[in-house]
């Protein structure tokens, strides 16, 4: 099985999730992992991919120096005509979710979006969530030559590194009919909750704005960063870019310390799959104890500042 990443990459930076797909690619693979990496002037990310696949394959021109679906699907249709895919991975964002429909009639290729997980010991199977996240489903696609697959960031963070080759290829796009004019970036958040690897996470009942500095102190001791749930930042405590969850952002710390976190589904759907979950909440019955690992029923306002004090004098 050959499976291919189309990179995903804008404003001179590689999306993680190309990383991603290719751990997700080198567990599923029977022959290759291999990644596409169009664009102009980017064969730095092209190194940086190689250590993760088998195979970089890698097309330059000044058409594709910003991402375009006419001639990203020009492209990618040309180069499967001579390099027929078993399956396409495509990342799930704003990118993927409008060049994968396209490449999947291009390529005749049933197609599943936002999946979760793949399995390919039994025909293809994925998984995903529906319903706003209340329900996950397996779906067994129907056999085909091809596959076309977005997959869920922050789903697939850890994997070996293989170190592949690199090839360079010249296809030339056809000319097409929209142009590129200008990004209108979206405000810049100060992190990115979903490469943390610790995360102390507010909730409704932190009660008050002021009172996030005192998850941000707990934050930096143990050299993480602060998230919330969704009421937090509905009540505009965070900024939207801190929210965990099927609305925010799916994330998988090593650690996720949840403090008066009810543990509503939507947001548990957010940070299941966290390495270690330890929750602090002074009811007993919230649902965030039914994935913690760890749990503290208390007031935050009471262990929290205990917590600060015994990490303080552990640091000296």
């Amino acid at each position: 099985m050959r499976v291919f990443v189309v990179a995903e990459h804008r404003m001179g930076e590689l999306n993680p999730i190309s990383v991603e797909l290719l751990n997700l690619a080198n567990a599923i693979k029977k022959d290759s992992s291999e990644v596409l990496l169009l664009g102009k002037d980017v064969k730095g990310f092209a190194e940086e991919l190689a250590k993760y696949a088998d195979k970089v394959w890698l097309i330059q021109d000044e058409a594709l120096e910003y991402y375009n679906p006419e001639t990203y699907v020009d492209v990618l249709t040309q180069f499967f005509a001579n390099n027929k895919p078993d399956m396409v991975l495509i990342p799930n964002t704003s990118f993927g979710i409008e060049l994968a429909p396209i490449l999947a009639v291009k390529l005749n290729a049933p197609i599943a979006t936002d999946v979760v997980n793949v399995d390919v010991s039994d025909g293809i199977k994925v998984s995903k969530y529906i319903f706003q996240g209340k329900l996950m489903v397996d779906l067994k696609l129907k056999e085909a030559e091809s596959y076309v697959l977005t997959v869920r960031q922050g789903i697939f963070k850890e994997g070996a590194e293989v170190g592949g080759s690199i090839e360079e290829v010249s296809i030339k796009p056809a000319e097409a009919k929209r142009k590129f004019v200008q990004y209108i970036e979206p405000e810049v958040g100060e992190v990115d909750i979903a490469q943390a690897d610790i995360l102390v996470t507010v909730g409704r009942g932190i009660d008050d704005a002021s009172n996030i500095e005192l998850a941000e102190e707990l934050a930096e001791l143990l050299g993480g960063v602060v998230a919330g749930s969704r009421p937090v930042i509905d009540n505009g405590w965070l900024p939207k870019d801190r929210q965990i969850g099927i609305s925010g952002k799916t994330v998988k710390p090593k650690l996720y310390l949840g403090l008066a976190v009810s543990g509503a589904f939507q947001h548990v759907m957010g940070m299941k799959d966290s390495e270690l979950i330890i929750a602090i909440n002074k009811d007993p019955e919230a649902p965030i104890f039914g994935v913690a690992q760890y749990g503290v029923v208390g007031d935050i306002f009471e262990v929290v500042p205990e917590l600060i004090e015994q990490l303080s004098k552990l640091k000296g």
